[in-house]
């Protein structure tokens, strides 16, 4: 599939989604936004899929939304409303589908980028890559999720040095600063491929709910946390793959 912006392909039980405007540096307007959420709904739905791959064909991963189509709109408000808004549920959606998520980041993570990464849970970063927020330099400020995500990942007073104090990071700040999860010298989709097909070849149940529990637990107290835990893990005791793992852990095989 390639509909407006947005690549989707499934490859050894992973679903790639790609965003495609290299000429915009993957800057998002409102039909890729669209689209966005059209391969997100795609992959949640395919039988065939047990994990998702985040990735931008071009010269960098993601420039944010597209300023040219705000500046194009004949009402810049109600554009850009419709644009963070439609964007947003995508990315919101990405993140309570009940399947891991990998991103493959590289040359510019900017603005509602970094939404789009944070919605995964591994982040593997090409070591060239740059992240900045970017909003303040055209006088706007964050969407996408980036105030509220940025923050949790790297802490207040970061999140606020690069969203006020400008501050760009390269990759391996990004990875000091726990923002990433790896960084490659190698081609980075191909590293970020191999991790996500080894979680679509592992216990699917127990990572999506892993990725729920850990993604929900900054909305509820430590006891609705607890509770929540429980119930999930008992369901989870259930499950063909936790069966299968827990009797070869219990029945090793005689060496």
């Amino acid at each position: 599939m390639d509909e407006r912006g947005v690549a989707y392909e499934e490859i050894d039980g992973v679903a790639h989604i790609v965003l495609d405007r290299p000429d915009a540096s993957n800057a998002v307007d409102l039909p890729a936004a669209r689209a966005f959420g059209a391969a997100v709904r795609r992959a949640e739905e395919s039988n065939a899929v047990d994990a998702i791959l985040i990735a931008g064909n071009g010269k960098r991963f993601c420039a944010g939304g597209d300023v040219g189509s705000m500046a194009a709109a004949d009402d810049q408000t109600a554009y850009l409303r419709e644009l963070a808004d439609v964007f947003d549920r995508a990315l919101q959606h990405l993140a309570v589908v009940a399947k891991p998520v990998v991103a493959a980041v590289h040359g510019a993570v900017a603005g509602a980028g970094i939404g789009v990464m944070l919605a995964a849970d591994l982040i593997v970063a090409d070591r060239a890559t740059k992240f900045l927020t970017a909003y303040a330099g055209i006088g706007l400020s964050p969407d996408c999720g980036v105030s509220y995500l940025l923050p949790r990942a790297i802490g207040q007073a970061r999140a606020l040095e690069m969203a006020i104090g400008g501050r760009v990071l390269s990759a391996d700040e990004a990875l000091a600063w726990g923002l990433v999860t790896a960084v490659v010298d190698e081609d980075v989709r191909a590293a970020a491929h191999t991790r996500a097909a080894r979680l679509a070849s592992g216990p699917t149940f127990a990572y999506g709910e892993a990725r729920r529990l850990i993604r929900t637990s900054w909305e509820g107290t430590r006891a609705e946390s607890g509770a929540d835990e429980a119930e999930t893990i008992a369901r989870a005791v259930a499950s063909p793959a936790a069966k299968a793992l827990i009797d070869a852990f219990v029945n090793p095989p005689a060496r």
